[in-house]
């Protein structure tokens, strides 16, 4: 059944360069339900299939992307001590109302990168193994990662969705952690921003992070008032690479929110390729290069395709 499900959701395409045929195929990063984008507004159900809630006792407190049909990506930051006893939300859309195309999950375990520094917040990356597997539906679908080899240029639209604080935070704010006061919304978040370079990120950051590593990456406008805030933590940064949504960056920190010039920083995806693999078991997650202008081929999933 698992693999009737899988093969049910596989887009293929197919690219003809110098004459030859390439199959395109990938079965992450698909949206089944076309809808417009605007960004900073709601989001439409199914427009984000991938996105998930992480909720406690007192309800969402972190978001997350599901990758396989078992396994969520989070920020190390996000994991609690309680967070066994947390549940996992997907295909939700408005927190406050029933859905039918939602479905919940137990953790039944937790992986913080070895090297993550809660000082610092390098390496806020995190895995959650799901108690069950979840079937693949128009409103859960799992979203590709950024392979190894991904380049993220200065400028590069993409999309950051959540369930986090819609007030932004002044100048004088202090760093932002997913548990701080706020007004969160009932329905799901999405909001455009641009990939800022590490350099200029790092000279916008300067006196307020110690340091802007090449474990992270950056995004929001110079002017503000985009951005994500408490409780998008560990939700995914997205990109489209002509082929399928890939994802990367996890929202890790930032000085405020939507404040001039204090981009928000994520955790880079395609610096933890092989972690992410060597943790995961069971079915593995898709990885896509983003940007590059070639075609190229790997084992595995990560089939032959062209970038834009």
């Amino acid at each position: 059944m698992a693999l009737q499900k899988l093969a049910a959701s596989i887009v293929l395409t197919i690219l003809i360069c110098n004459g030859k045929k390439y199959f395109l195929q990938t079965w992450c990063g698909n949206v089944a339900i076309k809808t417009r984008i605007v960004g900073g507004q709601d989001a439409s159900p199914g427009r984000w299939p991938w996105q998930v809630s992480i909720q406690g006792d007192n309800g969402h407190f972190c978001g997350g992307s599901l990758i396989t049909d078992q396994w969520v990506l989070t920020a190390a930051h996000c994991i609690r001590g309680d967070i066994l006893m947390s549940k996992v939300h997907l295909g939700a859309y408005n927190l406050s109302d029933p859905n039918p195309n939602e479905v919940t999950r137990g953790i039944v375990q937790a992986f913080v990168h070895p090297d993550y520094n809660s000082q610092t917040y390098n390496n806020d990356i995190a895995l959650l193994k799901l108690s069950t597997r979840v079937n693949f539906t128009d409103y859960i679908q799992p979203v590709c990662l950024a392979s190894h080899n991904s380049t993220f240029l200065e400028g590069t639209n993409s999309w950051v969705t959540g369930f986090g604080s819609l007030v932004p935070h002044n100048k004088n704010a202090e760093i932002v952690l997913p548990l701080g006061n706020g007004t969160y919304p009932d329905i799901l978040q999405q909001v455009e921003v641009p990939i800022i370079g590490n350099n200029k990120c790092s000279c916008y950051n300067q006196g307020v992070v110690q340091e802007v590593t090449e474990n992270m990456m950056c995004a929001g406008l110079d002017e503000g008032g985009k951005d994500s805030c408490q409780g998008d933590s560990g939700g995914p940064l997205v990109m489209y690479n002509s082929l399928a949504w890939v994802q990367g960056g996890v929202v890790s920190f930032g000085y405020g929110c939507a404040v001039p010039m204090k981009p928000g920083v994520y955790a880079r995806v395609s610096n933890y390729q092989k972690w992410i693999n060597d943790t995961v078991t069971g079915m593995k997650p898709s990885f896509l290069s983003l940007l590059i202008s070639h075609i190229w081929s790997t084992e595995g999933r990560e089939n032959k395709i062209k970038s834009s």
